[in-house]
């Protein structure tokens, strides 16, 4: 049965309405026997209504007790600290309600009071009537609140219990037979689709999308991934379902919206003109009730401005977003938010929608991609944008098309740039998201024609004037390099690659900058290619001026003494790859192994990380030897500054010209160097820089493609592994035990990631 928001008076209005001053007595009574004392958090466990809710006596729906427990004036805490101080304040309480609620029924009673405030919520309002918003809130804050512990007590069987009980004489076992588990769920769902987001109802939204997020959370207390419940089934099977498509398009406007928490008000409402005294009355009567000490910051202590989250309602809707969308498909029922999700449509978009999208629905584009540029700091907004990416190819299409593609991708590479301060995770996201886009051709042609001024974030160099595509090739690279030498984290490394294969045959006006990061960072690999197999299979009494070489590179340097590679590499590489020719899978074998004694110390001591696996080195060169290789075979003519630093490093590339895992990319590059390195001597000697780029931009006008040796184009697309949910459900439940709003959990509790998981 479907709830009726624009109903018309429910009984309990009625009997308010009738009660007149004796209504008003007895809430007025109530401020003055428990107000006064419920002065803390502390105190809540000696409240007398919560006392009587908790205890072993049933307590009638229609008994004027209940209008006293759920009129009082709070704003809900807003951090984990003070929600914290409230359960552990409560729980006792909780604990006695368990015990207590198969003899009572007093849980399910609340319940019931919760629902029948609830159906007067759409008209009350469009009224602008804030009494019955305001108990139904406070009556959702309680279940919510009980829920919390329940779930972290019981299995998902007994809960359901807990809401079937209903008063009943003693010796008798009757229980309800509407299922009121169900209800509950469908009717917060229709609260949040159906309730219009305004200052008076933000707070009750607020915990309706809270109290969702708390029923799913039975998935935080378990290692492997929940593929049956009952929650879901009421979710993806049950009376919800209809009514996805509304809840997504809600949840995605709630985001995109970015309301600011209204202000917290002491009175909910002022006093009216005469003949109203019922109104004023409540307010008086309840301002100091039960839960006053909780004002925005919570527990009577002052909030920490940094701590403060402005947009409470915008973020646990985008969680609860995220943690529908990634619901396990059942057997022969596939996730109804996952479809939405895959299927919407923009507002602009008159298409009628195919038959097999039964959730589909149509939303501002414009709004929703706005939304995103803005919010990519957070976890949760990254991963919503690569979701939409990846899963709905309207969305993507819109994207693509857009010509102010900077505002989305200069805070996707903001992310990867800070990787030292981001998550795992984050930067993953991030990095796939950039894959994504780099799979359309278009926007690798039109990123390089965006010009940036300015980019203050970026502190190796001063970059006054870059274009974007530029930029994204050095952050890349950068990532790259501080994989190589702290993470090591073959994942990461490969997906850098991949992006920036997949923009190489685009590549146009590169910056002096970039082009020089692409060849030194090239070298960089080559170097310590070189000294790991120079250390296995030379003595060390050779070695002298190599090892000296290398001790001046630091973690983040780029240049080795141009002298010192060009003698001691002419000196090894010929006998080097030689021996690597003759015995290539042995030696990559014994590189795996754990290899010691790195310059100047005694034999027990280790290398350094990088040299740990010489077949990812020798993999990182090959992917950037076909990148520069790409082009100079589509676009060397736009890219003359990658030439310029392609011949200033040429000593080196020369020698890896005789690598077996190497030898068919590096004839055009080699094909390259020498006719360059040719026209440039015929130029004469003591040539200036600017000399040199013209002679490079005239070579590049009379070089004979035909020459280069074709390759096949370098295309990477990315595909999920297999059961993605393996990675993506921890994923999003740490975003919600890290970020939601006035949650939290003990971390003894978690079972399904570790604290330091990301």
């Amino acid at each position: 049965m479907e709830k009726n928001f624009g109903g018309r008076e429910s009984r309990f209005r009625k009997q308010l309405l009738h009660s007149g001053n004796e209504g008003v007595k007895a809430l007025l009574h109530c401020d003055k026997e428990m107000g006064a004392k419920a002065s803390h958090v502390s105190e809540l466990s000696e409240n007398e209504n919560l006392r009587k809710l908790i205890g072993t006596e049933s307590i009638s729906e229609n008994d004027p007790f209940w209008n006293q427990l759920i009129s009082f004036s709070f704003t809900s805490p807003t951090n984990s600290a003070d929600t914290k101080l409230l359960e552990e304040t409560t729980i006792s309480l909780s604990k006695a309600l368990i015990e207590n609620n198969p003899r009572t029924g007093n849980f399910g009673a609340l319940v019931r009071i919760f629902l029948s405030r609830t159906k007067e919520l759409k008209i009350s309002t469009e009224c602008q009537d804030q009494l019955f918003i305001w108990q139904a809130h406070n009556a959702l804050f309680m279940i919510r609140c009980l829920l919390k512990v329940f779930i972290s007590q019981m299995s998902e069987e007994e809960l359901h219990l807990q809401f079937s009980y209903q008063e009943r004489a003693p010796g008798t076992c009757a229980a309800g037979e509407e299922d009121l588990f169900e209800e509950v769920m469908c009717n917060l769902v229709h609260l949040i689709i159906e309730v219009p987001l305004l200052d008076i109802t933000y707070s009750i939204l607020f915990e309706a999308v809270t109290t969702l997020l708390i029923l799913l959370s039975y998935q935080l207390f378990h290692k492997e991934i929940l593929r049956e419940s009952l929650i879901y089934k009421y979710l993806m099977q049950g009376r919800c379902v209809p009514f996805t498509s509304r809840l997504v398009k809600t949840l995605l406007y709630n985001f995109i919206r970015q309301e600011k928490c209204p202000p917290p008000v002491t009175h909910v409402f002022e006093q009216q003109a005469e003949g109203s005294g019922l109104f004023y009355g409540l307010a008086s009567g309840v301002a100091s009730g039960l839960w006053t000490v909780f004002t925005l910051g919570g527990a009577g202590s002052k909030p920490n401005p940094e701590e403060e989250r402005p947009l409470p309602l915008s973020n646990q809707s985008l969680l609860l977003l995220l943690v529908l969308a990634n619901l396990t498909d059942g057997v022969d029922t596939p996730n109804p938010y996952k479809q939405a999700i895959m299927s919407f449509k923009n507002t602009q978009d008159s298409s009628a929608p195919p038959s097999s999208h039964p959730h589909t629905f149509q939303i501002n584009f414009n709004s929703l991609y706005t939304a995103l540029c803005e919010q990519q700091k957070s976890d949760q907004a990254t991963l919503l944008l690569y979701t939409l990416l990846h899963q709905n190819t309207n969305f993507r299409t819109y994207m693509l098309a857009r010509t102010d593609m900077d505002n989305l991708v200069m805070p996707i590479l903001e992310i990867l740039y800070h990787v030292e301060d981001r998550n795992s995770h984050h930067v993953y996201m991030a990095l796939i998201i950039l894959l994504i886009l780099t799979e359309d051709d278009a926007f690798n042609r039109s990123i390089h024609e965006v010009i940036l001024k300015n980019i203050t974030w970026y502190t190796e160099r001063a970059l006054t004037e870059i274009s974007l595509g530029s930029l994204l090739i050095l952050v890349v690279i950068r990532t790259i390099q501080f994989n190589m030498t702290r993470t090591r984290d073959k994942y990461l490394h490969t997906n850098c690659l991949a992006a920036l294969a997949n923009m190489s045959s685009q590549f146009r006006s590169l910056h002096q900058y970039a082009a020089q990061r692409i060849i030194s960072s090239t070298c960089r690999h080559m170097q310590r290619y070189l000294y790991v197999l120079d250390h296995m299979y030379f003595p060390r009494s050779h070695c002298t001026t190599l090892q000296q070489c290398f001790s001046y590179l630091g973690d983040t340097g780029e240049e080795l003494l141009h002298f010192t590679c060009s003698y001691m590499l002419k000196s090894y590489a010929s006998s080097l790859f030689a021996l690597l020719s003759k015995k290539h899978n042995k030696v990559l074998e014994q590189a795996t192994q754990s290899l010691r004694g790195p310059f100047g110390s005694d034999d027990n001591a280790s290398l350094p990380d990088y040299a740990q696996d010489l077949n990812v080195i020798e993999e990182v060169i090959r992917m950037m030897l076909e990148i520069i290789n790409s082009c100079l075979a589509n676009s060397l003519h736009h890219n003359p500054n990658l030439v310029y630093a392609l011949l200033y490093k040429r000593e080196l590339f020369e020698q890896f010209r005789s690598h077996p895992s190497f030898q068919d990319i590096m004839q055009n590059l080699d094909m390259v160097i020498g006719f360059f390195s040719s026209r440039l001597e015929q130029a004469g000697s003591d040539l200036s820089v600017e000399r040199v780029q013209e002679v490079i931009k005239q070579g590049a006008a009379a070089l004979p493609k035909d020459r280069l040796k074709k390759f096949p184009e370098l295309k990477f697309k990315y595909v999920e592994e297999d059961q993605p949910e393996e990675f993506f459900i921890p994923y999003v439940w740490s975003l919600v035990y890290n970020s939601a709003v006035g949650l939290y959990w003990s971390p003894q509790d978690i079972e399904l990631f570790t604290m330091d998981s990301g």
